[in-house]
């Protein structure tokens, strides 16, 4: 491996860890704060979260294409930035949601 690959190496490295500690914090308290959030139960919860993982799952499938377009158009680097400065701001509006919907916007 060259030298001069190592940073970019290090910079997708660190890029996915972040991505994974984001969602492995969550994954053990979205039950109850989804109820919580809901006013219901447990089955409530399961049925948002549910709900909220097709979400997220539709929403890769139909935008990853037009990432990949733009990573073609413009490299790899400026859209990896900026899809981290996207994440970030998703996970403060997720941190803040008052309700359910907001929730679903972050």
């Amino acid at each position: 491996m060259s030298n001069a690959r190592t940073p970019a190496l290090i910079f997708i490295f660190i890029t996915m860890l972040i991505d994974v500690i984001g969602f492995g914090l969550i994954i053990p308290v979205l039950p109850k704060l989804l109820e919580e959030m809901t006013g219901g139960d447990l089955s409530t919860a399961a049925r948002w979260g549910g709900i909220l993982m097709f979400t997220y799952a539709g929403m890769q499938f139909l935008f990853s294409p037009l990432i990949g377009g733009l990573s073609d158009k413009y490299g790899r680097r400026p859209v990896i930035l900026a899809s981290l400065f996207a994440f970030g701001i998703d996970f403060i509006i997720q941190g803040f949601a008052p309700n359910i919907w907001w929730f679903f916007i972050g």
